[in-house]
């Protein structure tokens, strides 16, 4: 069983800190994006009942060892903007992957970034943890920019690779690995 890193992560004007009942206003109005009920287990349009249930499968992650789900909140006063995860499925081959959701009402700020730097610097924390990967649909400019700001890196543009809304869906491959610093790439041997 996971639990809770402590202290939790930061990174500038972000936590990344458990979910709690506080957070139904900002889980609903993260919902109403159409985008959002076709990539998680957040209903479209959820109502207050609907928000608590999502509440409770995040602090269900830990229970099960499927990874980490941070409620993405203002450092200082705690105010909810979004949700992360650092996700464990491939841990035994060394990786994580990662997935980040900035409600409509907090967006651009670049409150993601800031939480997947945070969550990033935390992946290294778990020493099983080599490489943190993110899918990106190729129309999703912003989580692109937001990747690349973290310092992840595109490997790859992955065909008809996961199904979204019912449709095949082409995805982009952004990664960072443990002791590679952005925009620095090894050179190969002479």
């Amino acid at each position: 069983m996971l639990s809770m890193p402590d202290p939790l992560p930061e990174f500038g004007d972000v936590r990344l800190r458990p979910f709690d009942e506080g957070d139904v206003d900002m889980l609903i109005d993260m919902s109403a994006d159409p985008y959002v009920p076709l990539t998680g287990t957040l209903p479209a349009n959820a109502t207050r009942d609907e928000a608590l249930a999502y509440i409770r499968r995040q602090h269900g992650r830990l229970r099960t060892g499927y990874g980490y789900s941070f409620c993405i909140a203002d450092r200082r006063s705690g105010e909810p903007w979004g949700q992360i995860g650092l996700w464990l499925a491939g841990l035994d081959q060394g990786r994580a992957s990662a997935g980040y959701c900035v409600a409509p009402r907090s967006r651009g700020r670049g409150l993601a970034g800031q939480a997947l730097r945070a969550l990033t610097r935390f992946a290294w924390t778990i020493d099983e943890v080599h490489r943190v990967e993110l899918f990106i649909e190729p129309w999703n400019a912003a989580s692109v920019r937001t990747a690349e700001a973290a310092g992840y890196e595109r490997e790859g543009y992955l065909r008809s690779y996961r199904e979204i809304g019912g449709q095949r869906v082409d995805m982009l491959l952004y990664a960072a690995v443990r002791g590679r610093h952005a925009g620095t790439r090894r050179q190969a041997p002479a």
